[in-house]
């Protein structure tokens, strides 16, 4: 038996578990373990409450109609916006955009940039980038004729600082993640983006990962673009949220054209919205983005550093108790202070998905395959991997009944 948590220094788990109606399910007989928060997080019943409420009492559209349900909608949904400034201490309302998704929202961050990028300059990833964050440069590049650098990842699955310096000089751009979703990397977000802004580059940080996890400040960070997601954050589906400083937000172009990011159209000339509606094309997703508030209130009632604290104390067991498991090999930084409860591996040679069709028999729910992230896969040198990831709800039991789900695996295929 692992050991069990004390309460009184730390998360009162089993009360936060009775927040989540879906952890109360049993998966083919078993306890649910959910394990694949890195995909996406189970939902509080506030967040649920809030998305029924909308459509059961003030159902309307936004920024439109002067009747009550509008202005009702309106307010909740602008009150959201409020909320996400001050969760990532954003410098002003006006710096959040809506988007559908973290993807959506590093999309437009790359837009706002493409055209100060000439042919012959330097954009800057990383090896260790979600494809959302490494696309859409690579794309960007080969139409502006521009050059794509890749900063190596170590073995220690760190990124390589000496290579990019190297290929920071001179550079346009540099876009990385805070957190990988594969190694659970933590980088130093505010040195790198100070490296970034040494060299004239401007800074595009992707945010999915990091923002449910450890406190997350843009005036301490300085990027100049931060990406986040909704639904990684206890949060519903279909709510992203773009920061970006105000003065580069202005000059910008907008990303989609059509209702509500206008503020005049004419036969011959239209004029945009303020920032940030100017990036809010037509009808928002407004239920969600409302039921995102309660959500952003519940991780500020826990605490970020206090949901820190918990993940890094199961992060350090794990890799203590992992490491027990024969043949298992886990990847990414071995000092749990400098990465997440993230946990991607392989077992001997079974492959990824038969683990995960093991465990799911078990009642264990992890995530299997390259993590939209291939070019890491590459250089780890692996098709694929297994991961497992924890959030405020997991405990020492969830870890446990992994471990011995990894042994019914062996058990099984070999």
């Amino acid at each position: 038996m692992l050991k069990t948590r004390d309460t009184s220094h730390s998360l009162n788990v089993d009360k936060i578990r009775s927040d989540f109606p879906i952890l109360k399910r049993r998966v083919h007989g078993k306890r649910l373990v959910y394990l694949d928060n890195a995909a996406t997080t189970q939902k509080p019943k506030q967040v649920i409450d809030a998305l029924s409420d909308y459509y059961s009492n003030y159902n309307s559209n936004i920024h439109r109609s002067v009747h009550l349900l509008a202005e009702e909608a309106t307010e909740a949904f602008e009150g959201t916006r409020s909320k996400v400034q001050q969760f990532i201490n954003a410098g002003s309302q006006e710096e959040i955009i809506f988007t559908r998704n973290a993807t959506e929202a590093l999309n437009i961050a790359a837009s706002c940039t493409t055209s100060s990028i000439k042919p012959g300059e330097k954009i800057v990833v990383t090896e260790m980038e979600h494809h959302s964050n490494f696309v859409p440069w690579q794309q960007i590049a080969k139409r502006r004729g521009a050059r794509l650098e890749i900063v190596s990842v170590t073995d220690d699955g760190e990124i390589d600082e000496s290579d990019l310096e190297s290929k920071l000089a001179d550079a346009k751009v540099l876009a990385f993640t805070q957190m990988s979703n594969v190694l659970g990397t933590i980088n130093d977000a505010k040195k790198l983006t100070k490296l970034a802004h040494e060299q004239g580059a401007v800074v595009v940080l992707d945010g999915a990962q990091s923002s449910p996890h450890i406190s997350v400040d843009m005036r301490v960070i300085d990027c100049d673009y931060f990406a986040l997601s909704a639904h990684k954050m206890l949060g519903p589906t279909g709510v992203g949220c773009l920061y970006g400083k105000r003065e580069l937000l202005e000059n910008a172009p907008p990303f989609l054209l059509g209702g509500d990011m206008i503020k005049e159209v004419h036969r011959d000339e239209t004029k945009w919205n303020d920032v940030p509606w100017k990036f809010e094309a037509g009808t928002s997703n407004i239920a969600d983005v409302i039921a995102f508030a309660p959500a952003l209130d519940y991780l500020t009632k826990i605490g970020m550093s206090n949901l820190q604290n918990h993940e890094q104390e199961i992060c350090k067991t794990a890799l203590e108790e992992l490491s027990k498991v024969d043949d298992l090999e886990i990847y990414g930084p071995k000092d749990p202070s400098r990465r997440a409860a993230v946990f991607a591996f392989n077992l001997g040679k079974i492959h990824a998905h038969d683990i995960a069709s093991i465990l799911d028999a078990e009642g264990i729910a992890i995530r299997s395959g390259h993590h939209c992230a291939q070019v890491l896969m590459e250089k780890l040198g692996v098709p694929a991997t297994s991961r497992a990831s924890f959030y405020l709800y997991n405990d020492y039991d969830d870890l446990e009944a992994l471990i011995d789900g990894l042994r019914k695996v062996i058990e099984v295929l070999n």
